[in-house]
């Protein structure tokens, strides 16, 4: 078992390690040359421009500016100087509101830790019940900090009751406030936002097959029938994913063509040469520029056959439609309300911003959806528990024990005091860490195969998924499995009622464990974050041998954004641990107290400097967020109950059990109350911003701008400046040709859907009519 000797070890290992990388951060980012990938959002926003490069050569990479270097932590600082409204403007509603969940974090745990270290740690230490236990028992010291030091029917576990109720009502409060402030943010953002084609526009799905009109005409004629007075205009959607993969290969093989001509214009004497095979590690020699410039005319060729084939195809029409509407009022009507007698039919909902879309998934047929999401839980389920057998086994191996057991040879080098602290303070969290690296991208690519069409939806379902799975994995399969590994088949085997108890017991004395993983993965891993040493690299790579324009840099220095799939679920572990050992083992909750207040910097710096945003969903995840952490509480009340059943003090069961169903209560009041605010528009809202709209500019015409708002991204010029191609599918009315305005948040679209966010221009035009 590991001492506090052993943990101090490997703190000091996680801490150096974080300092290091927060060191290397702060001295690379006064680097000019570094400047594009630390600042990036600045630059796509035309707000900063590349450091001065005159002086020494020297000086056009290197700062010698010495006393920069002694304000090294000054990004810290400025990090917290932006006020939220200011950020919300800068960055968006969703980049605000994530940041928001470390603020929870802090402001549940900071009270919880005080609370539970004046109370409980005192309680749980003045026992002698571990030192008097049998000598196979082993316990460390941080054991006689935990509940496990109180002896069994001691009226001592009535104080770890009251603490159980006073750090759920605390969280509870704290959560009802922050549900409140979150859904009044996002009404506001709603009201006080520019002009945005999703305001207006729903996504139709399962539109009926009629044997004498084509889609679009049926769309037309049943909204004209059914919406004569707000109906405005509307775009089928087409199947033209074998036409975006056509055009991706040619850009693929464009980018390489830069690359030959550019390496020729440097060394003329040589042609480039490649091989033909796979990766080009074999094949036939040929021309390299010759071949890649062959290869784009075939494609091209390729292309303009299948856009044809696209726009006239019937085929290739989807039962689905975007459907514009003249005001918000008549979009939330229709996105809000059943459309046809038949329930399955004329299906809406509203529709997702145009960089938002995920345009891959809107050619799949909607009946299909039920079946592969079926297929997906089965197979998630399988994966969750199949999962559980190499955790448990590396797990088990990746202690003392273990390695002792497995590698006898190994026994002299590991028993070396410092040795053995490492492997008891390091090895099984990084274990973990590496074995958790590859599964959000294979639980995003189960959410695609589900049918979603946002990418926001995307990264919910797969946020879930991972949630889900660090539950049962990482907490349940670390608690259960590696805490005692023989006692596994005597768990799957038990009565469900002797589950808690299982639970229970296994919980503190996988606290050491824990700490480690809190150790490894929060702290030295924010601080890896923040020095971002991939995109590093990557941007250097590409800067010295493809970057040739402007355009071509600001490609290099793509900054990504914030993936909510992988960070969310993350952080709800920490609050699954903070809630679970803030009445068994206090003494966890300081490492995740250091947790959220690094995170919550480290992140504020990056949405504030780096990260783009791809979306804005309008905070859509955060009822997500809130049912999380109230899974946490409840988990923590299981636990509690089993631990207590074993200390021989049953009677305080039906307290605890109390206490569940209030916590269930208080998440259904939150849900019945705050949550429509998240999944509808309030009409009243509507119609006053419609008012004030055309109070504003009753001249303005609405119908180009939303026309040609959900074309295809594969359809629309690659030059942002010209005007956009005019595009007919089938029947459909020819679309008003626009250029794409100014965006609110970001100047780059998403990467996934290949769509710009679009908002009304400031200007309008004097002779615009209604």
């Amino acid at each position: 078992m590991a001492t506090l000797s052993d943990i101090g070890v490997a703190a000091g290992i996680n801490l150096l390690s974080a300092f290091v990388f927060l060191l290397a951060f702060a001295i690379l980012r006064l680097q000019p040359f570094n400047d594009r990938v630390y600042f990036p959002k600045w630059y796509l926003k035309g707000l900063r421009s590349s450091p001065s490069r005159s002086g020494t050569f020297v000086k056009k990479f290197v700062n010698l500016d010495f006393r920069s270097y002694l304000r090294f932590l000054n990004w810290m600082p400025e990090a917290l100087k932006m006020p939220e409204l200011e950020l919300i403007d800068h960055a968006g509603l969703d980049s605000a509101v994530y940041l928001r969940i470390y603020l929870i974090g802090l402001k549940i745990f900071v009270p919880i830790t005080f609370l539970a270290w004046a109370v409980l740690v005192p309680v749980n230490y003045t026992n002698k019940t571990l030192e008097l236990q049998l000598k196979n028992v082993t316990s460390s010291d941080i054991d006689k900090l935990s509940i496990s030091n109180v002896p069994d029917g001691s009226d001592r576990f009535w104080t770890h009751i009251v603490m159980a109720y006073a750090f759920t009502f605390w969280t509870c409060y704290v959560l009802l406030k922050e549900y409140e402030k979150v859904a009044n943010m996002r009404l506001q953002f709603l009201v006080s936002e520019k002009c945005r084609p999703d305001q207006f526009t729903v996504l139709v799905r399962n539109v009926p097959p009629d044997s004498d009109e084509s889609v679009s005409e049926t769309v037309e004629h049943f909204f004209l029938v059914n919406h004569p007075d707000t109906y405005l205009t509307h775009q089928v959607v087409c199947n033209a994913n074998k036409l975006a993969k056509l055009v991706k290969k040619r850009k693929s093989k464009q980018n390489w063509l830069d690359y030959y001509q550019l390496k020729y214009s440097r060394n003329n004497a040589k042609r480039p040469i490649m091989k033909t095979g796979f990766l080009g590690l074999w094949g036939e020699k040929v021309d390299a520029i010759d071949h890649h410039i062959t290869e784009i005319e075939k494609l091209s060729n390729e292309i303009a056959e299948e856009r044809e084939r696209v726009l006239k195809d019937p085929k290739s029409i989807m039962p689905a439609a975007f459907v514009s509407f003249k005001s918000r009022w008549g979009a939330a009507v229709c996105a809000q309300t059943q459309q046809s007698r038949n329930p399955t039919l004329w299906l809406t909902d509203w529709a997702p911003e145009p960089r938002d879309v995920y345009w891959q998934n809107l050619s799949i047929p909607y009946v299909s959806i039920a079946v592969r999401r079926l297929i997906m839980a089965v197979a998630f389920f399988f994966l969750t528990f199949f999962f559980m057998i190499p955790i448990a086994s590396v797990q088990a191996l990746a202690t003392i024990e273990g390695l002792e057991k497995a590698a006898p040879f190994l026994k002299a080098l590991i028993e070396i005091p410092f040795i053995k602290s490492v492997i008891q303070g390091f090895l099984p969290g990084i274990v973990l860490k590496l074995f958790l690296i590859f599964l959000p991208t294979i639980l995003m690519i189960m959410s695609k195969f589900e049918g979603f069409t946002s990418i926001s939806s995307l990264e919910r379902r797969s946020a879930t998924r991972y949630y889900l799975f660090n539950l049962v994995n990482v907490f349940l399969g670390s608690v259960i499995a590696g805490s005692a590994l023989d006692q596994l088949n005597t768990f799957i085997k038990q009565s469900a009622n002797e589950i808690p108890k299982t639970i229970g017991v296994a919980v503190p004395m996988r606290a050491t464990f824990f700490i480690t993983y809190i150790m490894v993965d929060g702290w030295a891993g924010i601080a890896a974050e923040i020095l971002m040493l991939k995109p590093l690299i990557i941007y250097h790579l590409k800067n010295t041998f493809l970057v040739k324009t402007e355009k071509d840099r600001e490609e290099a220095m793509n900054p990504g954004s914030l993936s909510f799939n992988v960070g969310e679920p993350r952080i709800q572990l920490y609050f699954l641990l903070g809630m679970v050992y803030a009445t068994v083992t206090p003494v966890l909750l300081p490492f995740i107290l250091v947790f959220f207040g690094l995170a919550y910097v480290v992140f504020r710096h990056q949405i504030i400097n780096v990260y783009n945003q791809e979306y804005e969903s309008a905070a859509a995840f955060w009822p997500d967020v809130h049912g999380r952490i109230i899974i946490a509480l409840l988990v923590s009340h299981v636990a509690l109950i089993g631990l207590l059943s074993t200390k021989h003090l049953a009677q305080a069961a039906p307290l605890l059990i109390t206490l569940a169903v209030v916590t269930i209560w208080f998440y259904r009041f939150c849900k019945a109350r705050y949550e429509p605010a998240f999944v509808r528009y309030p009409l009243q809202e509507a119609v006053m911003k419609d008012t004030l709209e055309r109070a504003r500019d009753s001249n303005f015409n609405l119908k180009p701008y939303l026309q040609n708002a959900y074309i295809h991204p594969v359809f629309k010029e690659e030059d942002a400046d010209e005007e956009e191609e005019v595009v007919k599918l089938e029947n459909e009315s020819v679309l008003v040709p626009t250029k794409r305005q100014s965006r609110r948040n970001t100047p780059v679209p998403s990467k996934m859907s290949g769509a710009s966010s679009q908002s009304l221009p400031e200007a309008v035009p004097e002779h615009s009519v209604p």
